[in-house]
């Protein structure tokens, strides 16, 4: 179960494991709240009737050439959720998607294991938690932390989410909520989980460490780290002047590379601090022209000094972005808040040094000064100064760059992260028949 099968880190994920699941020949099937392909393996979750009702009314005026506002469109799904509306008015959570608890039954075989992915994004109902894992066992992989919380995917330094909520500091972090029902969305959350029983994976350490201290622990059975891969036959090193010539960069520039949806606005990113550093290093290497490519961003094109900022429109193909990765000097991610970002581990994987927040799971992506460096959350100048020091010695970052993608090869590939999952998967199988046995 994902939210989708495209856009977002957490959701290709799912789907990269989808197809690494067939490629060893099991069945395999994925319900989304939103279908975005053709894939006949991936089945849309049935949305509420009402909201159907006016999702094809609409449709069927813009069929006749009725012209229908934007507004009006928005509106009128919104008439479809009548309840969720009442709860998104009082601050709570939105879980009335009945859809939820036909998941079983839209795969064409019985699973023997239900593997969950971001369960929030409007599409699911966790109080069906209960009921789903008593049919089979529930796996749940966390690539956030909403699920622990009265509303944000990532808390910053709040801890509320540990004793309750309530009086909630930031109603705006995502998913935002309009009125302070934290306290009861976390009391609720609470309640579904004291009646369910799963196992809880994660990418990184530091996301399973926040679930050990969560309002999740009575419900699970095990826990375990598993990395997110990425496929190392498309992100691999590769030569760094044809990358720049099929990309239209100068040979003679530092090159500077950094990926991420709405990089301006992204709440979890850190654009400001990105672009005080790029300053710095703009300011103090005048000898040489700076190219910062911002990938992820439809923006006009910015100068600092002799630094040109670049924004690039997010696109599918990866094969294009490994050209970006490979024409790269260095991949740089500020962050506020990051669980184990995939653009770090594709970079690493085409042999480019990155420079990053120490946030989140990012150092455990990160050999600090062996694949990267890390700098402190917010510090633009030690950003800068990791930049500089990396760009003033080529033998260094070249050694850093041949580390990174065997680091790479050996930790974050796809093929290792399907087996790893079909491995706990088994383990999950093995001792749930001897169970039955006793």
């Amino acid at each position: 179960m994902s939210t989708s099968d495209g856009a977002g880190g957490a959701e290709r994920m799912g789907l990269s494991l989808l197809h690494g699941y067939h490629e060893r020949g099991c069945r395999a099937a994925l319900a989304v709240g939103t279908k975005l392909s053709d894939d006949a393996a991936i089945h849309e979750i049935p949305k509420n009737w009402w909201r159907h009702i006016f999702e094809r009314a609409t449709q069927s005026l813009l069929a006749r050439q009725v012209r229908v506002l934007p507004q009006l469109t928005f509106q009128l799904s919104r008439l479809g959720d009548l309840r969720n509306e009442i709860d998104r008015w009082r601050g709570r959570e939105l879980f009335h998607y009945r859809g939820t608890g036909k998941i079983l039954e839209l795969a064409p075989f019985k699973p023997q294991i239900v593997h969950a992915h971001n369960l929030h994004r409007n599409y699911f109902d966790l109080r069906f938690l209960p009921a789903l894992s008593a049919r089979a066992p529930l796996v749940l992989t966390l690539h956030d932390a909403w699920l622990l919380s009265g509303h944000c995917a990532h808390s910053f330094d709040c801890n509320r989410w540990q004793i309750g909520c309530g009086e909630c500091p930031d109603l705006t972090i995502p998913p935002a909520i309009e009125r302070d029902g934290t306290a009861f969305n976390w009391r609720r959350k609470h309640d579904i989980y004291s009646r369910s029983r799963f196992y809880v994976g994660a990418p990184c350490r530091w996301l399973i460490d926040k679930v050990e201290r969560s309002m999740l622990v009575p419900a699970v059975i095990e826990s375990r780290v598993i990395a997110n891969g990425i496929d190392l036959e498309v992100f691999q090193p590769g030569d760094r002047n044809a990358a720049r010539m099929a990309l239209d960069l100068p040979a003679n520039a530092d090159v500077l590379l950094f990926a991420a949806l709405s990089i301006q606005k992204n709440v979890w990113k850190d654009y400001r601090t990105l672009r005080a550093a790029i300053a710095q290093v703009a300011e103090r290497r005048r000898s040489r022209p700076l190219i910062f490519i911002a990938v992820g961003e439809c923006a006009l094109p910015e100068k600092i000094g002799n630094a040109e900022i670049r924004f690039i429109p997010f696109f599918e193909d990866s094969q294009r972005l490994a050209e970006f990765y490979r024409a790269a000097d260095l991949y740089v991610h500020a962050a506020r808040a990051d669980t184990f970002p995939t653009s770090v581990l594709e970079a690493l994987a085409c042999g480019t040094p990155v420079v990053a927040t120490a946030v989140g799971g990012i150092p455990e992506q990160i050999a600090n000064g062996d694949t990267g460096i890390l700098t402190p959350l917010g510090d633009a100048n030690a950003m800068a100064e990791a930049v500089i020091v990396l760009l003033a010695d080529p033998a260094r970052r070249s050694a850093m760059g041949t580390g990174a993608a065997a680091e790479a090869r050996r930790r974050f590939g796809r093929v290792r992260m399907v087996d790893d999952y079909l491995g706990w998967f088994d383990e999950i199988l093995s001792r749930r028949a001897e169970e039955i046995c006793a």
